[in-house]
């Protein structure tokens, strides 16, 4: 049985224990007066004994699927005879390849030697065998600790405890996944980086002013040995960022501004829905506007007035990106400063003040640290932003602050530098991982000082 069949089947015998056990519950409890006196409610004995069912065949299920072709395959590729034995991984993970293939239907048996049939067939075998004791043990844990929970349904039992106990534990896990899950991203980077600043000199990454990772034909062209110096891509990145933000920080504070103090609950009804609709649109159809509608438009608007303009600009990005982001900025200031607490308006319009005035000195201080974490969010966004980049600003690492030439970001080439093949041993691989450090670093940055900003302007209120 597939591991996606046992879901199902786990889910419906907890199911079944909880009734079975909320049941058992009242029965025990009618001969001594009533539900009262059991030491918790008959919903947590229920509860328990779904737990109790579920968790147990959970983790086995969880470390089965997990293991379980790893182990199986070490076993194949360990039965070849000597002469077919791998000596690399990548002979190896070659081996597997044709075994699975085969074992699958891929690859007629005609083509390979008869040990890699052989080895295909036991692959099936095991497969099927390890398939029907996952099963067999998987339901056997559920039934006995539904079971078990079931015979512990007792009138002197605190269920309530055992059930939040259990929680907590369930809680803390989930939350170490999430810690470790980070900390894993994280140092698998620098890890990287590291081996990249091992064959790039840090101080030709961080100050050099081409970027060119790729390996040219000729000693003499540019980038012969590559060229990474960083700063082209963080002139570009920074530049698109800027235009993004320029456009959208205005148009979605002043937008929420108006939705939550000014605009009528008609018009708030029509105008907050149409906004947030924005925030659905595919990043990819931007890209397509970007590019055949605002960059042409662009470039020709410019020529008219005498200047130069690419077909790929900057500034046809940064536009079409800061429309991207206006929801994200004005949903959540709308909300912000639709939380802060109405009695700070009617004091504050009670001592004379108008309704500017009471949103520029009253509330907009309350509102700040939401706010600036809704600009937050929209600078990230625009940071990391791939496709209206690649579509309407081009591939081009150019170092310049002009916003009608073409520029690229970050991001896009971390997406080309991992596009395709990739050796991880080559600078040019490893150049994506610095890059992606770089980027988490000036993140991080950006983050503490908008925190300092928040903390020097915010106002608090009992």
């Amino acid at each position: 049985m597939q591991t996606a069949n046992l879901l199902p089947l786990i889910l419906v015998i907890a199911v079944i224990a909880y009734g079975l056990s909320y049941m058992r519950s009242r029965a025990v409890a009618e001969p001594i007066g009533g539900i009262r006196n059991l030491k918790a409610l008959p919903f947590y004995y229920a509860a328990r004994a779904a737990l109790w069912c579920a968790i147990p065949a959970l983790i086995v299920l969880a470390l089965w699927a997990g293991f379980e072709g790893k182990v199986i395959q070490n076993y194949v590729v360990a039965s070849l005879p000597a002469e077919l034995a791998p000596e690399s991984d990548g002979q190896a993970s070659l081996i597997l390849s044709q075994i699975n293939n085969v074992a699958a239907g891929k690859l007629d048996p005609q083509f390979v030697p008869p040990e890699v049939v052989g080895a295909a067939d036991l692959l099936d075998a095991l497969k099927q065998r390890s398939a029907s004791f996952k099963a067999t043990l998987v339901i056997l844990l559920a039934v006995l600790g539904a079971a078990y929970a079931w015979t512990r349904v007792q009138p002197h039992i605190n269920a309530r405890e055992n059930v939040e106990r259990t929680l907590r534990w369930i809680f803390f896990v989930c939350a170490a996944v999430a810690v470790l899950t980070t900390v894993g991203i994280v140092f698998s980077v620098i890890f990287e980086t590291f081996r990249f600043f091992g064959k790039i000199p840090i101080t030709e990454f961080l100050f050099g002013t081409s970027w060119s990772p790729q390996t040219a034909l000729r000693a003499d062209q540019v980038g012969s040995d590559g060229a990474f110096g960083i700063i082209p891509l963080f002139t570009g990145t920074l530049l698109i960022s800027a235009i993004a933000l320029l456009v959208a920080v205005p148009v979605g504070l002043l937008s929420a501004v108006y939705l939550s103090e000014y605009a009528t609950r008609p018009a708030r009804a029509v105008i907050k829905p149409l906004l947030e609709m924005l925030a659905g649109v595919p990043t990819v159809v931007y890209g397509f506007f970007a590019a055949l509608t605002v960059a042409p438009f662009i470039r020709d608007l410019a020529e008219s007035i005498g200047l130069e303009a690419s077909s790929q600009s900057a500034l046809a990005a940064g536009l079409v990106m800061g429309v991207m982001i206006i929801p994200f900025v004005s949903s959540l200031s709308d909300d912000v400063i639709n939380a802060v607490p109405q009695t700070l308006r009617d004091g504050s319009l009670a001592l004379g003040a108008t309704q500017s005035e009471t949103m520029k000195n009253v509330i907009f201080p309350a509102a700040l640290p939401g706010i600036m974490g809704g600009i937050l969010l929209a600078a990230s966004r625009a940071i990391g932003e791939t496709m209206i980049v690649v579509m309407a600003a081009g591939l081009a690492a150019n170092l310049t602050a002009n916003p009608l030439d073409s520029v690229t970001t970050v991001t896009v080439q971390i997406v080309t530098l991992l596009t395709g093949d990739q050796e991880f041993d080559s600078a040019k691989t490893l150049a994506a991982f610095a890059l992606g450090m770089m980027l988490f670093i000036v993140t991080l940055a950006l983050n503490v000082v908008a925190l300092k900003i928040v903390r020097k302007y915010r106002e608090q209120y009992d």
